[in-house]
């Protein structure tokens, strides 16, 4: 009797100790990934076709890529980040918190000007451009000009164009893209700049400009993999970012596809 209670005993143990180990396993095979603000709508969908297509899951979390960057250096535990600068990849990459080889460039974006509402008029995006009058007593909705790429660029493209000087005073910044266009789609600001994909997820705004390619560095976003990363789907993830299925998915919602 005392031997098949011990035997009895036994297996509910090893049958317990199955039931934690399984998610334990499915947990570790999940992928956290870092990823620029600008890249919510269609990193979403990418990810949901993952998940369908392995069963693992892709943890995701937002942000402004210098956020993102900083947040990684001081130890978050990130598997795979995605941003929208070089320049801070390539300071992840001088901090040795990246893979060595997983770093690639894969997509490209477009800088706009847009405007609270439908069926704005368009304007010239040129030095004759009186983006003071445009704004009256309202505001240029931005990402942080020193900091958020979407930011940088913005200021780049003013700069360039010989706009800045005047509408510095006008800028509301704010600390990522999204936010930056919400401003704008909720009428708390006239005028934003944004990505051309970050106008496209909203009914609330019109482009009624694109500054020339010229006038800002290009904009590209590189993936990698972080060096700390544990998760045995980061590779996986990271190399579904280029596949048939995610090309198709960042086209449709506007980004150039780059690798």
């Amino acid at each position: 009797m005392r031997t098949v209670v011990t035997c009895q005993m036994a297996a509910m143990v090893i049958a317990a100790l199955a039931a934690v180990a399984v998610p334990a396993r499915a947990v570790a095979d999940d992928v956290t990934v870092f990823a620029a603000a600008s890249l919510t709508n269609a990193l979403d969908r990418v990810a949901a076709a993952w998940t369908l297509e392995t069963g693992y899951t892709a943890v995701m979390s937002y942000a402004g890529s210098s956020a993102l960057a900083r947040q990684i250096q001081h130890g978050a535990p990130a598997d795979v980040v995605i941003l929208s600068s070089v320049d801070w990849m390539d300071a992840l990459e001088h901090s040795g918190d990246l893979r060595s080889g997983t770093r690639a460039d894969i997509l490209g974006n477009t800088l706009v000007l847009v405007a609270h509402g439908r069926d704005v008029a368009p304007v010239t995006l040129d030095a004759t451009l009186d983006m003071v009058g445009l704004l009256g007593d309202g505001r240029l909705s931005m990402a942080l000009v020193d900091a958020v790429p979407a930011g940088i660029y913005g200021r780049q493209a003013l700069a360039s164009l010989g706009l800045w000087d005047s509408v510095a005073p006008l800028v509301a910044q704010s600390d990522n893209v999204r936010t930056a266009l919400s401003f704008v789609a909720r009428a708390e600001a006239p005028l934003g700049i944004v990505y051309a994909t970050d106008a496209a997820v909203t009914d609330n705004v019109t482009v009624i400009g694109t500054f020339p390619a010229d006038s800002h560095a290009p904009i590209t976003y590189p993936a990698a993999i972080t060096a700390q990363s544990t998760s045995a789907a980061a590779q996986a993830f990271h190399d579904y970012l280029t596949s048939g299925t995610a090309r198709t998915i960042w086209a449709q919602f506007g980004f150039s596809v780059l690798h």
